[in-house]
């Protein structure tokens, strides 16, 4: 369905004259746009203007997330004398007050202030941008660790509820639905043999052990504008997934990507390992955000996460495949069997890892 951005924006506080809008991004969940718009006798300025996936999300619980996060965001910043309108998102409100709008289609939207002058990278080139990803997503966490996370909603239900993850998967091959158990024998073996990985976490989640905190629960690289000059995280962006979460839950995922020498659509498994130079520079950077509020648990399960964040992707992908792909968009019969395979051959190699990268976390929390 199409959208007429500029009668869209009429609905919402914006200073300035509509002149145009473009698509913008590479985001596969919500349909955003940069909105341009004139000012008399200033220069023009910019929007994100969005349409929220509903079919996802439930706009109010989003959005009650987004506001909460931001506003506590923004009381930090102006402490830490930063700046509340680039060191964040900044929600623009509608005419009513509102943090989005639904329009008469039942089609729901939202705007933010464009930040401008930051890049974005859509990979870890190298160790320092890895580095500096860390200490972004870190400084994140350490700004919100005095937030009572029990404010949020649960936005997707179990998202990181590995126990609830692995009984899907059991139900999946029972129920073998497409007759592709016997392809997967090897790797349906793989999970059984670790199902002791389900509760580490999750077992002691909210507890002293392992605080209830705010996740990001995307922590992809492209969700951090970055100053093109200094390389340094400048704003955290993309808070549809901030929920309640233990922070081991954002370490281990960053990693699970940003340290695999491959894509998750690797078919040479030769070519998937886990870089310890790469964990390194994240966890560098990472706990020099976060040692003053780190629990001993936390430190201890760091490593760990990196196994059970690539075990839980691993364990997705191969339920979507037995349940016939439903849920990942797949290009062939046997592609989500083919990233299982990927994901569970790197956490082989992450477990016999283990030891180096405790060590790596002693070192670097002195």
């Amino acid at each position: 369905m199409g959208y007429e951005i500029s009668e869209i924006v009429k609905h919402f506080n914006i200073e300035g004259e509509y002149i145009y809008s473009e698509n913008y991004g590479c985001g596969h969940i919500n349909d955003t746009y940069a909105v341009y718009f004139k000012r008399e006798s200033q220069p023009p300025l910019r929007y994100i203007v969005q349409r929220i996936n509903t079919e996802i999300f439930d706009e109010k619980k989003l959005m009650h997330n987004v506001t909460l996060v931001t506003d506590y965001l923004k009381e930090r910043i102006t402490a830490e004398g930063g700046n509340p309108e680039r060191n964040t998102l900044s929600i623009v409100k509608t005419n009513d007050g509102r943090s989005y709008f639904e329009a008469e289609d039942g089609s729901c939207w939202r705007v933010y202030i464009f930040i401008e002058n930051t890049v974005t990278y859509q990979s870890a080139v190298n160790e320092k941008v890895f580095e500096n990803s860390g200490r972004a997503f870190g400084h994140f966490q350490r700004q919100l660790s005095d937030f009572d996370a029990s404010k949020l909603y649960e936005v997707i239900t179990d998202f990181h509820n590995t126990r609830k993850r692995f009984e899907d998967f059991k139900n999946a091959v029972k129920a073998d639905i497409k007759g592709r158990t016997t392809e997967a024998k090897s790797e349906i073996g793989f999970v059984m043999d670790r199902e002791k990985y389900c509760d580490e976490i999750i077992s002691k989640l909210g507890s002293k052990e392992i605080p209830l905190r705010v996740t990001h629960n995307d922590t992809k690289l492209n969700n951090i504008l970055i100053d093109p000059v200094t390389g340094e995280g400048i704003c955290i962006i993309d808070l549809d997934t901030v929920m309640p979460g233990s922070l081991l839950y954002d370490f281990g995922d960053s990693n699970r990507f940003g340290a695999n020498t491959a894509l998750e659509d690797e078919t040479d498994l030769s070519k998937v390992s886990f870089s310890l130079d790469m964990f390194r520079a994240y966890t560098k950077g990472f706990i020099s955000e976060v040692s003053d509020t780190l629990t001993d648990t936390e430190a201890e399960l760091l490593p760990f996460s990196c196994i059970l964040m690539t075990f839980e992707v691993g364990i997705r992908f191969l339920t979507d495949y037995l349940e016939g792909d439903t849920y990942f968009k797949t290009t062939h019969a046997e592609h989500n069997l083919e990233r299982a395979r990927n994901q569970f051959h790197l956490v082989k190699d992450i477990e016999s890892k283990l030891d180096e990268m405790q060590a790596i976390v002693s070192d670097l929390r002195g």
